[in-house]
């Protein structure tokens, strides 16, 4: 078992009641680990675990988007290489793998999303792979709609 040192707490996670801050000495806790668990950090939207090389290439996904202002889901499949519409949002399928059948059940997807409003420039709103099995994991965060993988389809 890896053992981690523990520091003393930063000032800036001491807060003026009682002179804790719990919810900040938890994240410190856990970013302390982050070394230990081999990640180096947690920024940009691609920071999710690497998709393993013995998955095997499919040649689409199937998606679903949910709009939280509707509450409506719309279940789509999407090509490599195509681009298909949800609402503002520009969703491109770059890859798409899953695990072959002896392995445990896992599909992962990568995806580029882009927001084009009307009179602004488009906006990049997600990058990364995505996975069914644990979609909290790589998600896409937007304020109107969700988006997430549920499974590889085609050769």
């Amino acid at each position: 078992m890896t053992t981690i040192p523990v520091t003393t707490t930063p000032k800036s996670l001491i807060g003026p009641i009682g002179g804790k801050r719990v919810r900040g000495a938890a994240l410190a806790a856990a970013l302390l680990c982050l070394p230990a668990l081999g990640l180096t950090s947690l920024t940009g939207p691609a920071a999710a675990a690497p998709v393993p090389e013995e998955m095997v290439g499919r040649s689409a996904a199937k998606l679903q988007g949910l709009d939280k202002i509707t509450a409506r889901t719309s279940t789509f499949t999407i090509a490599v290489g195509e681009t298909k519409a949800l609402g503002s949002l520009r969703i491109t399928l770059r890859a798409c793998k899953e695990n072959p059948p002896i392995e445990p059940p896992e599909t992962a997807a990568f995806l580029e999303v882009i927001e084009n409003k009307p009179g602004e420039q488009a906006e990049p709103v997600f990058s990364g792979w995505m996975f069914a099995s644990s979609p909290a994991l790589s998600a896409m965060e937007h304020p109107i709609y969700d988006v997430w993988v549920l499974s590889c389809e085609g050769d």
